[in-house]
């Protein structure tokens, strides 16, 4: 199994997205009406894995065949929609980070709890270090089983999403969502 390896905050996260959100909206233009950086690097001082998690709506859900083949003919590995929640994912080995690009249609659940999530770890602090915490711990003992991991993120995820203030996000469907 591939050891689940965390870093600390890395300044430079928040530029190197600028720096693939622009390159990734030239190349998939006109289609992508907006670009987020989600994830734990898009939480400043959040320990993450470093890859730069990138969340791309797009305007047409049709052209996903043509974006594909842009995406492949630019170094992007396509995994598909692999937790059916309407994220495509792709992604590339790219340094100092690895990318993952999720396209999504506008009005996607997982994309919304995505950024409520982002912007509540960015808002409260200590629920960032409890989740910093909790990451670490599990990253441990998981021993390389992404699983254990991931589905050990669940109930904080939960509980995050279901304090926000606005409330108005769906219940986020199955898979990762940092």
């Amino acid at each position: 199994m591939t050891r689940i390896t965390l870093v600390e905050y890395d300044p430079c996260w928040r530029p190197l997205f600028d720096e693939l959100a622009s390159a990734i909206a030239t190349l998939l233009s006109p289609y992508i009406r907006e670009i987020h950086h989600v994830g734990s690097t898009a939480v400043p001082g959040l320990a993450a894995k470093p890859k730069i998690d990138i969340d791309a709506v797009v305007t047409d859900l049709n052209a996903l065949n043509e974006l594909n083949a842009r995406l492949l003919n630019a170094g992007y590995a396509f995994h598909g929609d692999p937790y059916a929640s309407g994220l495509w994912t792709f992604t590339s080995e790219t340094r100092p980070c690895g990318t993952r690009l999720y396209l999504c249609e506008d009005g996607n659940a997982a994309h919304a709890a995505r950024l409520l999530f982002r912007d509540h770890l960015r808002g409260q602090p200590e629920h960032a270090r409890r989740y910093e915490t909790l990451k670490k711990r599990l990253a441990k003992e998981a021993e390389g089983n992404w699983d254990i991991y991931t589905h050990g993120k669940r109930a904080f995820i939960d509980e995050v999403l279901a304090a926000s203030e606005t409330k108005k996000a769906p219940p986020f469907p199955a898979g990762p969502l940092y």
